[in-house]
């Protein structure tokens, strides 16, 4: 019988794209999706068919501890993804970034010495080292949260480490540095590029162009997510980077997107856009050396070839009009 992994926070962007990886792979899923009176299942509702009909699509809440046990019980591993992730609605709201990405990671760790879960992966963010003060950035830089958002999650992530330490619990940290692809929120810099320049706009509206980035493409973080789940006990209680480990400028990327896309243009920096000044990471430029040495994973698409997939996805209208081009994402 296949082996039953629960997955928190399937329904966003990276959790819908892991969600069908693991189905690809042989698993059965039992996937998490924050209840709504809407009854969406967020992206999982993009999922072909066949993928989707392979998972049991579980409402409920990360921040409750009764829906985390009720979705891990049984499971051989959990994959905790649910977080709320936007920056700047974590100046405006810094309370819920606590409820979900701390106590919710508390919800997991709990649940996961109840049920003696196998395995636990958890993720992090590059955002905890802050603007990087040596490159690239390895496991061992200092952690240096420079918003709201990224200091919940860098205390879920000491947190976490302090169950391995406490009580022997199987868990792994998987670092993504930025992710990008199909399905992502336009509150995030390349998904909002290509859909502004795919609505048309005759003036892109963007934030600081200065600042660099490592981008990973979406299939490449979910095989690293498969990868450390599938590793030996070498992973466990360790903290793991995944990235491409090659930096570009914003204002160098929305040039490689206009290349792609094959289109004009103009830029109007807006100030609603810009981060504080002392929140603002600078650079992030990921060292994944102990990912690959320890698992074997690596980064296999090229950044264009990644935004020609990406620009392919929005170019279909059903998709573009999920997004609401002519405001700003917070």
């Amino acid at each position: 019988m296949e082996s039953l992994i629960a997955v928190t926070g399937a329904e966003g962007f990276i959790g819908s794209h892991l969600v069908e990886a693991l189905v690809q792979d042989g698993a059965r899923v039992r996937a998490m999706v924050q209840y709504n009176s809407f009854g969406s299942w967020g992206w999982l509702e993009a999922l072909p068919s066949d993928v989707l009909a392979q998972v049991e699509v579980v409402p409920g809440d990360v921040r409750d501890p009764g829906s985390v046990a009720g979705l891990m019980r049984d499971a051989q591993a959990v994959y905790h993804l649910a977080a709320l992730i936007a920056i700047p609605y974590s100046y405006q709201a810094p309370r819920s970034y606590i409820d979900t990405n701390v106590t919710g990671t508390l919800n997991v760790l709990e649940a996961a010495r109840q049920y003696a879960t196998p395995r636990v992966i958890h993720t992090s963010t590059s955002e905890v080292y802050g603007t990087a003060r040596t490159v690239p950035i390895s496991e061992t830089h200092p952690i240096h949260p420079q918003s709201p958002y990224a200091a919940s999650k860098a205390a879920a992530d000491h947190l976490v480490s302090s169950y391995a330490l406490s009580y022997d619990l199987p868990v792994v940290t998987l670092r993504p540095f930025n992710t990008y692809g199909p399905r992502q929120s336009a509150r995030a810099v390349i998904s909002n590029i290509i859909a502004q320049l795919s609505a048309g706009v005759p003036t892109l509206r963007l934030g600081d162009m200065t600042p660099t980035r490592d981008f990973t493409f979406v299939q490449d973080t979910a095989a690293a997510f498969l990868a450390v789940g599938r590793a030996g006990a070498q992973v466990l209680g360790r903290t793991l980077n995944a990235g491409s480990g090659k930096e570009i400028s914003i204002g160098d990327l929305t040039e490689v997107i206009a290349e792609v896309m094959d289109r004009p243009v103009q830029i109007q920096q807006e100030e609603e856009r810009l981060r504080p000044s002392g929140s603002e990471v600078r650079r992030l430029v990921c060292d994944n050396q102990e990912l690959r040495n320890l698992t074997g994973w690596q980064p296999r698409l090229a950044l264009r070839d990644g935004l020609a997939r990406t620009v392919d996805w929005f170019s279909h209208p059903h998709n573009l009009e999920r997004y609401k081009t002519g405001l700003y994402n917070v």
